[in-house]
């Protein structure tokens, strides 16, 4: 049960940093998007590249500290975790179910399925997610959030 709770608070992470991203309109988070969609934007006019890479340095640390700083908090130390393998096993679980949220509400219900990631004048460059991307997002999660799961977890067995 603490897992699936953890999990959520990684998923609320998430969200978080989606929602405040796009709280002036998806232009907040054009750096999550498509290159072809982003080269749009930028000759609409809606943003220059200099303002899309500040707000890429600052996507990246608002999505990727929670993501190495928050499991291993909570597994070693609200779980108190010291074995290798529970570590490993915890921080999987945990990135496993964000990662999951991300795939399915986010990816595929809340930018596929709703108008607020809507950026007007890009309409025809949808799905904003092609399928290219979507087959290397679902191994990311389920490859990746593991391998990740496993260099965290034999680290902090090298601190422990």
């Amino acid at each position: 049960m603490l897992l699936l709770i953890e999990g959520i608070v990684m998923c609320f992470c998430l969200l978080l940093v989606c929602v405040i991203g796009i709280a002036n309109g998806p232009i907040g988070l054009v750096v999550l998007y498509e290159e072809d969609v982003q080269e749009r934007v930028i000759s609409l006019g809606y943003i220059t590249k200099k303002e899309m890479r500040k707000q890429f340095i600052i996507t990246c640390l608002a999505l990727f500290i929670p993501s190495f700083i928050l499991p291993p908090l909570m597994v070693y130390g609200i779980n108190g975790v010291t074995e290798f393998w529970v570590g490993f096993y915890q921080m999987t679980v945990i990135l496993l179910i964000s990662g999951l949220f991300d795939r399915f509400f986010i990816d595929w219900y809340w930018v596929g399925k709703t108008k607020a990631w809507i950026i007007a004048g890009t309409e025809d460059l949808k799905p904003y997610i092609p399928m290219k991307v979507i087959i290397r997002k679902w191994i990311g999660t389920l490859v990746g959030f593991p391998l990740i799961a496993l260099v965290v977890a034999w680290m902090m067995t090298m601190i422990i």
